[in-house]
This record gives C-alpha cells, sequence and structure tokens, in this order.
C-alpha cells in the first residue's frame, strides 16, 4: 500500500474518532450541569486545558464560558481539534481515496460533515446540545459499522482501525482525567453525594454506564478507573483499545507476537505489557492522574512512531547511510 493512502486512512480514523470524543469531552459536563448546581462557568476551563488547546483558546476568547468553549471545540474553524475541522479533515482524505474505501463509507463520511456544517450554521445547538451531540457521536458509529461490514478485512482496514484505537485510548484517558484532576473542586467532595453524580456522568459520557453496573452495582472512583483503564472486554478501556491497536499493526507488519521490527511495534508493545501487568490499586495509590499523563504521553509517542515508520519520506542522508552499512557489510 502507499504510504499516502495509508496515511489518508489512519488521519480519517483519528480525526472521525477524535469528533465523536469531544462531543464526549462536552457532554461530561453538560451532564454534570444537569446533576448539579455547583457547577458554573469554571469549570469549563479544564475542557480546554486538557484538550491542549489553551493558548489557542485564550487568544481567541479569553476567560472560558460555557458559550465560548462550546463554540471553541465543536464549530471554530481555526481549532483544528474542534468537530467542525475533524470531520472536514477526515471528509478530505476519504475524498482523496475513494478508489479504497467503499462507497457505503464515503457517503457516510459527507453525511457526517454536512450535519456538523450544517449546525454551525445556526446557533440552535445551544438551545440543545444535547441532541446535536448525540447525533455527533451516532454518525461516528454508523461510519464504524459501515467501515466494519463494507471493507475488506485487509491492510486498510488495520490502518483503519490502528488510528481509531490510538486516538480512543488517548481520549478515554482525558475523559477520565476530567473528572478525577479538574472537576472534582475540592477533597471535602470526595465520597460525597455530588461526587457519585459525577463518576455517573462520566461513565454515561463514556457510554459505559449500562456495562459498568452490570459489572458492578455499586459506583466507586477505584472500580470506574479501573474499568475503565484495565477492564479486558470492554471496547472503550485504554487496555482493550491498546490490544486492539497492537493487533492491527502486527496484521500489517505480519510481526509475530513478543518480537518487533521498528519502533512503532516496540512503543506498543511496551505500552500494552505495561497496563496487562497494572493493579488499579498500585495506579490510585501512585496518582491517577500522573498515570493518566504518562499514557498519553506514550501515546504520542506510539502514533510519532507510527508516522515515522509508515508515512514519513526517508532523507537522503538517511538513504545514504543505509548504503553505507550495506557495503560495509558485504
Amino acid at each position: 500500500m502507499l504510504s499516502r493512502v495509508a496515511n489518508s486512512i489512519y488521519w480519517m480514523s483519528r480525526t472521525l474518532e477524535r469528533a465523536e470524543n469531544v462531543a464526549r469531552f462536552i457532554d461530561v459536563n453538560l451532564n454534570l450541569m444537569l446533576d448539579s448546581e455547583a457547577l458554573d462557568n469554571n469549570q469549563w476551563g479544564p475542557l480546554v486545558i486538557t484538550s491542549g488547546d489553551r493558548a489557542l483558546f485564550e487568544k481567541h476568547y479569553g476567560a472560558p464560558t460555557k458559550e465560548s468553549v462550546m463554540r471553541f471545540l465543536t464549530f471554530d474553524q481555526t481549532n483544528p481539534n474542534s468537530i467542525l475541522s475533524c470531520v472536514f479533515a477526515a471528509r478530505e482524505n476519504a475524498r482523496s481515496i475513494r478508489e479504497i474505501i467503499s462507497s457505503e463509507m464515503w457517503e457516510q463520511a459527507n453525511r457526517f460533515y454536512m450535519l456538523v456544517r450544517e449546525a454551525a450554521s445556526n446557533d440552535t445547538i445551544f438551545w440543545n446540545p444535547h441532541d446535536f451531540y448525540t447525533e455527533v457521536k451516532l454518525a461516528s458509529h454508523l461510519f464504524d459499522g459501515i467501515a466494519d461490514a463494507t471493507l475488506s478485512h485487509s491492510e486498510p482496514w488495520h490502518f483503519l482501525r490502528l488510528g481509531e484505537m490510538i486516538e480512543r485510548a488517548d481520549k478515554t484517558s482525558r475523559i477520565l482525567d476530567v473528572k478525577y484532576y479538574f472537576l472534582l473542586p475540592t477533597l471535602q467532595g470526595v465520597g460525597s453525594t455530588i461526587d457519585g453524580v459525577q463518576w455517573a456522568a462520566l461513565l454515561r459520557s463514556a457510554s459505559s454506564f449500562e456495562m459498568y453496573r452490570k459489572r458492578h452495582r455499586r459506583i466507586t472512583p477505584q472500580r470506574v478507573a479501573n474499568f475503565l483503564i484495565l477492564d479486558r472486554h470492554f471496547p472503550r478501556s485504554i487496555l482493550f483499545c491498546v490490544a486492539r491497536a497492537e493487533e492491527s499493526l502486527r496484521a500489517i507488519t505480519g510481526t509475530s507476537h513478543n518480537f518487533f521490527s521498528n519502533q512503532a511495534e516496540q512503543r506498543l508493545g511496551q505500552l500494552s505489557s505495561s497496563l496487562n501487568y497494572s493493579k488499579i490499586e498500585e495506579i490510585m495509590a501512585s496518582g491517577l492522574h500522573e498515570f493518566l499523563d504518562s499514557i498519553q504521553i506514550r501515546l504520542n509517542q506510539v502514533d510519532d512512531a507510527v508516522c515515522e515508520t509508515f508515512f514519513a519520506l526517508p532523507s537522503i542522508d538517511s538513504d545514504r547511510n543505509e548504503r553505507f552499512q550495506a557495503d560495509q557489510h558485504q
């Protein structure tokens, strides 16, 4: 497969998953505002901070408010991580590889973009934001289902799943981090009624509330963290996503398990092993926020390695060094 095609598939998948997760991000706060009167505009700033776009937001909007943060994360075209920017980028990538993906995938990517663009042309979502963000999530789910059912599960599909799983693992860690590190304002709130409400809202935002309750009856921070980080069967847990990403990466390269042939496999394998042998008690004792922060850094390093291994053009100096080394061994 051409590196250009693989790059387009990978980033099409990542940006669509990112758009869905930004909708989930905002939904965390919207749900919490419905359940608690204690939340105010001070609770919207952390969403911008954890998205990594604080400097850009402050340049254009100043102090964070509900409306400014929602507009920045949803429709702002100067923000490359807004829902509109992500869906537009995904549509352009889909357009460039229409001969590779199915026509149904292209049509859904186009419908997804039209949905968001139409919403951006008016402010009606601020009157009923839950319906819009639900539509965004469902549009992303529909694209995933169409891709799974209409695209051959060969190399293109594995690049699609690789991008999706890396992005989902990153965003699950960030959604969890928003609650644990930012949304609980004081230690006095831990274990209180409002604390339970917040954890329940977080589970709903990750579409995990019902599955969590089937496994655990009582909502506790440690159990929720364990479910979203280390559960081997829930499709939005970090461990599950990393495991599926590693499967697809090895399917692309053909490398056997417990071996690696490039830096992407090495870094993803190390992260997978670290999660597989982690215990939630140790994570909580050492600091959940610190653990999640390290996961995000390592996922970024995996992404860098994937891009360098499969998408980046080799430099002239690199080619010369490889030829020199080959000549030395002859």
